[in-house]
């Protein structure tokens, strides 16, 4: 889950067990407490925390992935951030609450282009094959 860990961010024990549940609370306040019409089909991907606990960055992807519905999830969830921060320093029962930070994870979308070419390539490989043994 918070596995994302990049340079600054919390990376043993304490802090990515922080990050996991934050991103666990995250994820059950925006299904069922933010009301937002702008929100809707959203994934959490990953939190990255600093050492300090001050600053989460929250990875997110989203269903349909146009550059509309993207930046229109984007603006609701910034504009709930501080109300999550809120609700999820209430129920981590942690001292420092962090400031939210949504970040959308192109990830996912990159990982499909990826597996796309790789079909793209066999597809095209095995066609090679049939039309050199046809040949022979």
């Amino acid at each position: 889950m918070a596995s994302r860990a990049k340079s600054g961010a919390v990376a043993g024990g304490r802090g990515i067990r922080v990050a996991d549940q934050l991103q666990r609370e995250l994820a059950q306040q925006i299904q069922f407490e933010v009301k937002d019409p702008r929100i809707g089909l959203v994934t959490l991907t990953g939190v990255d925390l600093t050492p300090d606990y001050a600053v989460a960055t929250v990875w997110f992807t989203v269903f349909p992935s146009d550059d509309e519905t993207i930046a229109r999830t984007e603006e609701g969830l910034k504009r709930a951030a501080t109300f999550l921060r809120g609700r999820v320093g209430r129920a981590l029962r942690i001292h420092t609450s962090p400031e939210l930070r949504f970040t959308l994870d192109r990830s996912v979308e990159r990982g499909v282009a990826m597996s796309r070419l790789i079909d793209e390539a066999n597809q095209q490989r095995g066609e090679d094959e049939t039309a050199s043994s046809d040949g022979a």
